[in-house]
């Protein structure tokens, strides 16, 4: 992953940030996630990741939609 994607969102729960990548994007804001997790276990993260020039949006759509 290059120098322009930012995180915005980290969650132990792949379902959310899943369902938050897919909000992002059908709002116009590509978005990716990069599980950390141990799959065994699912110990660690998942990480929310969105363009550099998107994070102001992304961060605006997680404030409206109050996703934690």
């Amino acid at each position: 992953m290059n120098e322009n994607w930012i995180k915005v969102y980290t969650s132990s729960d792949v379902f959310a940030a899943e369902v938050l990548k897919q909000g992002l994007e059908e709002a116009g804001i590509p978005a990716v996630t990069i599980n950390k997790q141990i799959s065994a276990y699912n110990i660690g993260e998942v990480v929310v990741m969105v363009n550099k020039s998107d994070f102001d949006k992304a961060i605006e759509y997680i404030v409206q939609n109050e996703i934690e």
